[in-house]
């Protein structure tokens, strides 16, 4: 093992920086160099996290202040001493890298529970915890366990999602994660409960606050996402694709400081109820919040650091939850008469690029990150980029952006929990990194996210710009049966099945071949795959279906390109899918499809002037059928076709028997629906070809499918 030749690149590639401040790795390129040498670099990066996070617990002046709650919305922090040695166990027993677990009982009560979700339970009365001792003992075990893991499994290159290496690279990361959330809790903890420590030293410099100015940032294009074979470790919200352009906006030079944000707060910014969302105010009330959580008077203001006050240093940045930040920037808004208002996520890329920022390398960090400079922030003069200050570093910075899945996006099995719960509209990304952020939390990649009333080390800066702050689509769909059925529009095939919407199209489109194809009007058209396909070949796509909940997700695929949805596996288990145009090659024409709510059996009247009508397993679940095969001509061109697809499932809940077309005795003979087609249709349509039948199947769970042959008929109109 080159452990110690790892340790000593640590102490000594920041030169110029304390002795004193923990000295933190970065996160190991995972897809090149000796086998070897790359097991020395991660099992470094693992003792060296694992040991920094064990030291910042130093921080807490006795016991006591391991398990009383910083604040309410937390576990108390003998949760977090645990939590993240549990969680390097767990995941690796998922994995089936450790045969057994180290000790059930904490693997239990430290595995779950950090951010208020619905299945966290923070009820003191429900827990028993572990002494101090017992959790510092458990954290030995288990450095040595993922030690003797490292010093055996084996290693091929690259690191990627599917290597048994990912979860203990996730194990490391996680931990640099909590390094942070950690030390927020302490600073949010009773003065009297943490006491200074050296290495966790503040950093001492501050001076005059310097005027802030909007600076220009010219419009340009953004491409964010990362490929599935990056070569840094990544959390599953970071991969995928995405595009933008960002309109011309103004940012200001330097993050908002102390100084700049004491405006708002003697103006009475947090007594004026119209700077507020409706969300923000609620908060305000409840808390009844009258200043920044971590300014304190004391006969003059002060500033919370992690383990001290200290005079306020005016020009460091404000450190506020998105809310005060919200309602600081309309306050702006209204004194300036510009318009005011945090960035998106896309323009915090665009100005990065525009800055020059490049990502943090082996010396010390261009910006007040990764524990380089000191355990606080810093003036916000210190850190120049391009024109601007402390476009990385120094505080996180909120933005407009809730949290939201890139096209591509995918769950890692082992962590389906870490994303897909914040695509609740209610968690917004925070861009930059603070102070203290580190490994995969500093490269530019990083997207994390927080309710918006919770508080981390951010700030934030605003910027000037007419465009509305664009918030993307992160609903993922759960209606059991509209997944099924945006699978079965959009998804995989399954047992060698063709999808049945596009091999119906393509059967149309066969049928049509030499016929004009202007207009057609696909009837029953669910989910709209369908009239996508149709698209390919005619001008114009009318889609219609009853169902408006069906319409919504043909009009979100034609609008955004993209739908997403969660499909049953088994039990609550599910899995996260994004299916867009682009990868089913149907994107060029989505302008040439329209979708509409409407009643079959009574179709409005410009629904009309069709050279195909495509109804497909529609008739069997009309209430009507009898009406709508006899007035269909109406709506359709001489010489066009009706194609019409179906199962012939009569079933009494849909249609009454009396309006069945088939599948009865009639005059002590058999009457299928073949022959009531034939009936209905006979005196205005000619049958072209024999009937043929279809297959489809329907995923209903990871092990239940449905498998169903459809009869095709296609109907030519005569001519008047």
């Amino acid at each position: 093992m080159h452990s110690s030749t790892q340790e000593e690149k640590a102490a000594t590639q920041f030169s110029g920086r304390s002795e004193s401040l923990p000295k933190l790795l970065r996160t190991p390129k995972l897809d090149q160099g000796a086998p070897a040498d790359k097991r020395a670099e991660i099992a470094a990066y693992f003792t060296n996290t694992f040991d920094v996070y064990t030291r910042l617990f130093s921080c807490l002046a006795d016991d006591a202040g391991y398990f009383q709650k910083s604040i309410p919305l937390r576990h108390p922090l003998i949760f977090y001493l645990g939590h993240t040695a549990t969680f390097f166990i767990n995941k690796l027993v998922l994995a089936k890298l450790m045969p057994e677990r180290i000790d059930p009982r904490m693997e239990s009560v430290f595995a779950v529970g950090v951010d208020e979700m619905s299945w966290d339970d923070l009820n003191d009365d429900h827990y028993d915890w572990p002494s101090v001792e017992e959790v510092m003992e458990y954290r030995a075990k288990v450095r040595s366990a993922v030690l003797a893991l490292i010093d055996s499994l084996p290693l091929t290159l690259p690191i990627n999602w599917e290597s048994p290496w990912w979860p203990i690279v996730m194990g490391v990361e996680h931990e640099r994660i909590h390094l942070e959330t950690s030390s927020v809790l302490i600073r949010q903890h009773d003065l009297a409960r943490v006491q200074p420590q050296p290495e966790w030293a503040p950093i001492q410099e501050t001076g005059e606050a310097p005027e802030n100015t909007l600076i220009t940032v010219p419009a340009g294009e953004v491409r964010i996402g990362k490929s599935y074979n990056d070569p840094w470790y990544g959390w599953d919200n970071e991969y995928g694709h995405h595009h933008a352009q960002v309109s011309e906006f103004k940012a200001s030079q330097y993050l908002v400081s102390n100084q700049e944000f004491l405006e708002f707060v003697e103006a009475g910014g947090y007594q004026q109820d119209r700077h507020w969302s409706e969300e923000g105010l609620s908060w305000r009330q409840f808390t009844k919040a009258k200043h920044p959580t971590f300014w304190c008077w004391r006969n003059g203001w002060h500033l919370r650091l992690m383990t001290q006050e200290v005079e306020m240093p005016w020009d460091w940045p404000v450190e506020v939850n998105y809310h005060e930040a919200k309602a600081f920037c309309e306050w702006k808004r209204e004194q300036t008469g510009q318009p005011i208002r945090l960035p998106t996520e896309d323009e915090w890329y665009r100005l990065c690029s525009v800055a020059g920022v490049s990502e943090v390398g082996e010396e010390p960090a261009s910006g007040n990150l990764h524990l380089d400079h000191g355990a606080s922030s810093c003036p916000v003069t210190r850190f120049r980029h391009g024109e601007w200050f402390d476009v990385i570093g120094n505080v996180w910075q909120w933005t407009e952006t809730p949290t939201y899945p890139f096209d591509d996006f995918k769950v890692h099995p082992l962590y389906d929990d870490f994303t897909t719960p914040t695509f609740d509209g209610q968690h917004n990304l925070i861009k930059g990194g603070s102070w203290i952020s580190c490994g995969n939390e500093a490269r530019l990649a990083a997207r994390y996210a927080f309710r918006r009333h919770f508080f981390q080390h951010a700030g934030f800066r605003y910027i000037a710009s007419q465009a509305e702050a664009v918030q993307p689509n992160a609903y993922y769909e759960s209606d059991r049966l509209l997944t099924e059925y945006a699978e079965f529009h959009f998804g995989d095939s399954w047992f060698g099945v063709e999808n049945f919407p596009k091999a119906i199209a393509a059967l149309a489109l066969e049928a049509m071949a030499g016929k004009p194809a202007g207009k057609a009007l696909d009837l029953g058209c669910a989910c709209g795959r369908s009239s996508f396909e149709l698209a390919n070949a005619f001008q114009t796509v009318e889609g219609v279906d009853f169902s408006a909940n069906f319409i919504r997700l043909g009009v979100e695929m034609a609008e955004q390109g993209s739908v997403r949805y969660s499909l049953a596996e088994e039990g609550e288990l599910v899995s996260y899918h994004t299916r867009t145009l682009k990868d089913l090659g149907l994107e060029s024409r989505s302008d040439r499809v329209s979708f509409h709510q409407g009643d079959a059996c009574n179709l409005k009247p410009q629904f009309t002037g069709y050279d195909l009508v495509l109804a497909a397993n529609l008739i069997d679940r009309l209430y009507k059928p009898r009406r709508f095969l006899d007035n269909i001509h109406e709506r359709i061109n001489d010489g066009g076709l009706l194609v019409i697809a179906s199962p012939y499932t009569w079933l009494e809940e849909h249609t009454p028997k009396e309006e069945w077309i088939g599948g009865y005795k009639k005059d002590g003979e058999n009457h299928t629906t073949l022959d009531g087609l034939k009936e209905h249709l006979g005196k205005h349509f000619k049958m072209i070809g024999e009937p043929r039948k279809v297959p489809f199947v329907i995923r209903e769970t990871q092990h239940k499918f449905q498998h169903t042959l459809s009869e095709v008929t296609i109907w030519e109109r005569l001519a008047r």
